[in-house]
C-alpha cells in the first residue's frame, strides 16, 4: 500500500511537470522558430535558392521560351476575346460561383488563376456555361477550340515546385512510427479520431487531439521503461543507454540521450538549441526530485509530443538568397518513406540520408524501388490507392440488410483485398496502368467468388489469383468494391457511377450540382410510376439546370447498370425489365455493355496515364496541382509512354521528379 501511495504521488507529480514541460516546450519552439506554424512558414519564405530544374526541357524542336510565348499569344488573341465575350459578365469583378476570370486574364500564370481555368473548362466543357438564355452562347466548335487554350496557358507559369507542405502523421502513420521505433503495437493510437479523406492533409492540432498526444505518449513510456525498482527493458536499455555514474556528468549524458532520441524522433539530427531545450526539461524533473530514469521519461514525453515528431516538416537551413532549393535528404527520406510505407525511414535510409548520398538520382530510384519490393509497400494502396478508388469507406458503408443480407463484414474485407491485391499486383509486375480497366484476372476467396458466380470454383476464405473469362469482367469497372461504394444503400446510382468514371478514372473535372435539386427519391412519386431506373434518371435531363451535366455522366453509368449494387451481373433490374446499358462518354465513342465500355476506355491511354500521374503527383506532395507541375507531368508522361506508361515506372518517376525533390521557399 505504502509502495502504491508512493507511485500514486510521483505519477502526480509527473503529470504537473509534463503540464509545465509542454508549456515551456511550447514557448521554446516559438521562440526557436522551431513549431511548423505561421511563425516557421514565414520564416522559411524568406530563405531559399534561385535553381531550376534543368531536367525539365521540351523535347523536340520548340523550346520552352518558344511555347511561352506562344502561350502569350493565345491568351492575348484567343483566350481574352472568347472570355470578355463569353464569361466576364459574369465572371468578372464580382465573379460567380467562385470563378474569377478577370483575375486570371490579368496574372494567368498564377497559382490561383490555374484552378479558375479548370473550373471553367469543366463547365465550358459540359455547355454548363454559358447558361442557356445567355445572350451569346459559343458554337461547340468554340468551346473545343477555348480547352484547347486554355491547356497551354500552363506554359505562363515560371518554374516553381511549390513550398513542401508542411503536414501532420496520418492516424496510419503515426501508429506505424510508433511500433517502428519502440516495439509498441499499433493499436496503441486506436484512440486518435480517424482522418476525414480529402485534399491534402491536416496541419494543425486540435486541444482534443493534443490530449490524447499526450495519453499515448504516457502509454508508450508505460509499455517501455520499467517501473523504479524493476530492470529495465531491451528497448530501455537501447534509448537511454547507462548515464554516468558521476553528478557532474549527468547532464552531459542526457543530452547524448537526447540526441539519439531526437534523431530517430525527428528523422533528421537535432540542432543544438533543440537539445538545450530538451536538457533543460530534464533538469526540470532533477529540480522536482524526479531519478534520472524518470526525468529522461519527461524528456521523452517532450519529443513524442513536439511537433518535430508530430509534424514533417522542412529541415535544414537554406541560403537566404535561395529561392528554390531541393530537399535535403532527410527530408527526402521522410518524403520517399512515407509515400511508400506509411512509416519512418529505416536504418538504410536514413543511413544513406547521414552520408548525403540519398539526393543522387541513381541512390534515390534503387532505394525507391527497394521499398516498392518490401511487403509494407501495401501502404501505397491503404494510403493512395484505397482515396484513388473511393473504397476506403465501403468498411462503415450503409447497405440495407433486407435487400443486400450478402454483405457482412467479411466480404466487405474481400471486397477491398480485391482492389488492394489488383493494384499491388500491377505495381509490383509494372504492368501498364490499362491493366486496371481491362485486367483479365482478379484476386477473389469463396464469399466474394459467389458475386462473380464463381463460387463452384474459389473455395474457402483465402484470397486467390482467378483468371477471368467473363469480357465484362475483370479491372476496377467490374469490381464490386466500387460498384458498391457508387451505389445507394438499397439500389444502384447510374450518376455516382457514372460521375466516379469521369473523375477517378478519366481525371475529368465534373461541375458540382446546382442547388436545390431534388432526388430521384424526392421527386413527385405520381411522375415516377412505371418508370425504369434509367427513365427516372433521364427526367433530371428535362430540367434546364441538370441536363448538360446528366448528359455527360449519366449515359456512362448506364453502362455499368448490369451489375446491381453491390456488383453481381444481372440481366434485368427489380421491375423484371431488361436493363439498357447502351451508351457513350462525351468523345463520342459508343458502347452497349460494360465489356465494350471498358474497351472504349482502354483505348484512351493516355488519358488513363495522365490521370493517375496526376493524382499520384498531389497525393505526394500534399496540395494540389498548379500550372508549372503539368509542365513537369507532360515530361514524365512523354518518358513514360516510351514503356506503355508501366504503373511501377510512373512510380519511380514521381519520386524522382523536380516536384519530389526540390522546394521554394520564397515567392
Amino acid at each position: 500500500m505504502i509502495e502504491a501511495n508512493a507511485r500514486m504521488v510521483t505519477m502526480s507529480r509527473q503529470a504537473e511537470l509534463v503540464r509545465r514541460t509542454s508549456a515551456v516546450l511550447l514557448a521554446c519552439n516559438l521562440i526557436a522558430g522551431l513549431l511548423p506554424g505561421v511563425e516557421a512558414v514565414a520564416l522559411a519564405q524568406e530563405q531559399g535558392n534561385d535553381s531550376r530544374d534543368p531536367a525539365v526541357q521540351v523535347d523536340g524542336p520548340r523550346s520552352e521560351a518558344e511555347l511561352q510565348a506562344d502561350a502569350q499569344k493565345v491568351l492575348k488573341k484567343k483566350v481574352e476575346p472568347f472570355v470578355k465575350k463569353y464569361c466576364l459578365e459574369c465572371h468578372g469583378t464580382r465573379p460567380e460561383a467562385g470563378i474569377n476570370l478577370k483575375s486570371a486574364l490579368d496574372t494567368p500564370g498564377a497559382a490561383s488563376s490555374f484552378l479558375h481555368w479548370k473550373k471553367a473548362v469543366a463547365s465550358v466543357k459540359v455547355h454548363d456555361m454559358p447558361p442557356d438564355g445567355a445572350d451569346k452562347i459559343p458554337t461547340d466548335d468554340e468551346r473545343l477550340q477555348f480547352i484547347e487554350w486554355i491547356g497551354q496557358l500552363k506554359h505562363l507559369a515560371s518554374p516553381d515546385p511549390g513550398h513542401f507542405v508542411i503536414r501532420r502523421l496520418s492516424k496510419v502513420e503515426y501508429a506505424n512510427t510508433l511500433h517502428d521505433l519502440y516495439g509498441v503495437d499499433r493499436s496503441i493510437a486506436d484512440s486518435l479520431p480517424d482522418e476525414v479523406v480529402g485534399e491534402g492533409y491536416l496541419n494543425s492540432i486540435s486541444p482534443l487531439q493534443s490530449e490524447l498526444f499526450l495519453d499515448i505518449a504516457n502509454k508508450v513510456i508505460e509499455q517501455v521503461v520499467a517501473r523504479e525498482g524493476q530492470p529495465p527493458t531491451e528497448v530501455q536499455k537501447r534509448l537511454f543507454g547507462e548515464l554516468p555514474a558521476n553528478a557532474a556528468d549527468v547532464l552531459d549524458g542526457a543530452r547524448e540521450v537526447a540526441r539519439s532520441l531526437a534523431r530517430d524522433a525527428y528523422r533528421r539530427p537535432p540542432t543544438e538549441a533543440e537539445l538545450d531545450v530538451l536538457v533543460g526539461i530534464f533538469k526540470l524533473g532533477r529540480e522536482n526530485k524526479l531519478s534520472d530514469t524518470a526525468s529522461l521519461n519527461l524528456m521523452w514525453k517532450a519529443i513524442l509530443v513536439s511537433p518535430q515528431f508530430l509534424f514533417i516538416t522542412p529541415a535544414a537551413d537554406v541560403d537566404p538568397d535561395d529561392s528554390i532549393v531541393p530537399l535535403d535528404d532527410y527530408q527526402l527520406a521522410s518524403r520517399l518513406s512515407y509515400l511508400l510505407w506509411s512509416a519512418p525511414p529505416d536504418a538504410e535510409l536514413s543511413g544513406l540520408a547521414d552520408a548525403g548520398e540519398l539526393r543522387k538520382p541513381e541512390v534515390l530510384k534503387a532505394q525507391a524501388e527497394r521499398l516498392l519490393e518490401h511487403s509494407r509497400s501495401r501502404a501505397l494502396f491503404d494510403g493512395f490507392g484505397a482515396q484513388w478508388l473511393g473504397v476506403a469507406g465501403l468498411e462503415d458503408q450503409t447497405f440495407d440488410p433486407n435487400v443486400f443480407p450478402q454483405m457482412t463484414p467479411a466480404l466487405r474485407t474481400a471486397m477491398v483485398d480485391e482492389a488492394r491485391l489488383l493494384f499491388e499486383n500491377i505495381v509490383r509486375e509494372n504492368q501498364t496502368v490499362v491493366r486496371f480497366v481491362d485486367s483479365d484476372y482478379t484476386f477473389l476467396n469463396e464469399p466474394l467468388a459467389a458475386l462473380y458466380g464463381m463460387e463452384d470454383s474459389v473455395h474457402g476464405p483465402a484470397m486467390r489469383r482467378v483468371k477471368l473469362e467473363d469480357p465484362n469482367r475483370g479491372g476496377i469497372l467490374g469490381m464490386p468494391a466500387t460498384l458498391a461504394t457508387t451505389s445507394f444503400p438499397n439500389r444502384t446510382s447510374p450518376v455516382k457511377r457514372g460521375v466516379w468514371v469521369l473523375e477517378q478514372v478519366l481525371g475529368e473535372r465534373v461541375p458540382p450540382p446546382p442547388p436545390n435539386v431534388p432526388a430521384l427519391e424526392d421527386q413527385k412519386q405520381k411522375d415516377l410510376e412505371g418508370l425504369t431506373l434509367r427513365q427516372r434518371t433521364e427526367l433530371h435531363q428535362s430540367d434546364p439546370t441538370c441536363a448538360n451535366c446528366h448528359k455527360v455522366f449519366d449515359p456512362i453509368g448506364f453502362g455499368l447498370e448490369n451489375f446491381d449494387a453491390i456488383g453481381r451481373w444481372r440481366d434485368t433490374d427489380d421491375a423484371g425489365v431488361a436493363i439498357d446499358s447502351a451508351g457513350k462518354l462525351p468523345g463520342g465513342e459508343s458502347f452497349s455493355s460494360p465489356a465494350d465500355l471498358k474497351n472504349v476506355l482502354s483505348r484512351r491511354k493516355a488519358d488513363l496515364a495522365r490521370n493517375l500521374v496526376q493524382r499520384l503527383m498531389a497525393y505526394a506532395l500534399g496540395r494540389q496541382l498548379e500550372g508549372y507541375d503539368e509542365i513537369v507531368i507532360d515530361q514524365l508522361l512523354a518518358r513514360t509512354a516510351q514503356e506503355d506508361y508501366r504503373m511501377r515506372t510512373i512510380i519511380i518517376e514521381v519520386v524522382t521528379s523536380y516536384l519530389f525533390t526540390h522546394r521554394t521557399v520564397k515567392g
